[in-house]
């Protein structure tokens, strides 16, 4: 299990809400409830978003290596 207050857990948390808030811009519903504030503490979400979709290959490849750091390494 990762510590929140450890550099990894911090990795694991922001590549979490990342892939989540990538995801809910993809669901119309969603989008539309979570994601239209650009400004102040939603606006985290909606640019955690656009780094989601727009950087999506490097997204991916962290969450892979991250994932076999928590599970080999770790």
């Amino acid at each position: 299990m990762t510590n929140a207050y450890s550099f990894d857990g911090l990795l694991v948390f922001s590549l979490l809400v990342i892939c989540t808030c990538a995801y809910m811009r993809r669901v119309p519903r969603l989008k539309q409830w979570f994601l239209t504030e650009k400004k102040g503490f939603l606006g985290v979400f909606y640019k955690a978003s656009v780094i989601g979709t727009r950087l999506h290959i490097a997204v991916a490849l962290s969450c892979m290596l991250m994932a076999v750091y928590v599970l080999v390494l770790k």
